[in-house]
């Protein structure tokens, strides 16, 4: 199998289980869009069926069954590819543009840290401070 097909695949059925869900279906249905316009209702209703099942293997452990969804697709890009072989490259691009990095992890927060210094001048000053370091994240 092409291994454009093979991460594209994965990457689908990992990303639809992502909070930017919304936008990886709209892009999914946009290839077969193009080439079979008549199976555009399926594969929306298709591709909100495998987001709830992601989302319940996920929860269960089934990592068998997150595999056969990712082959399930992989199959079905596969076809769509060979009645448009041109589609490959509109595959890429969404493939690097939204289905990988909707998977990706957030970057960690940046964290900086202040240490602040408070000094009494003078007989019967008084400072009070809760603490010398202070930490803030971004």
């Amino acid at each position: 199998m092409d291994p454009l097909v093979l991460t594209a695949g994965s990457a689908l059925v990992a990303a639809i289980a992502t909070d930017g869900w919304l936008q990886v279906r709209s892009s999914a249905v946009e290839l077969w869009r193009r080439v079979h316009p008549e199976r555009v209702p399926a594969v929306e209703a298709e591709l909100a069926e495998v987001r709830d099942e992601v989302l319940a293997a996920r929860e269960s452990g089934e990592l068998d069954a997150i595999e056969g969804l990712e082959q399930d697709w992989q199959r079905r890009l596969q076809r769509l590819l060979r009645d448009d072989p041109a589609l490959a490259v509109e595959l890429r691009r969404i493939l690097d543009e939204q289905w990988l990095p909707a998977t990706s992890p957030s970057p960690a927060p940046q964290v900086h840290s202040v240490r602040q210094d408070a000094r009494a001048v003078g007989p019967g000053s008084r400072i009070y401070q809760a603490g010398n370091d202070l930490t803030v994240t971004d």
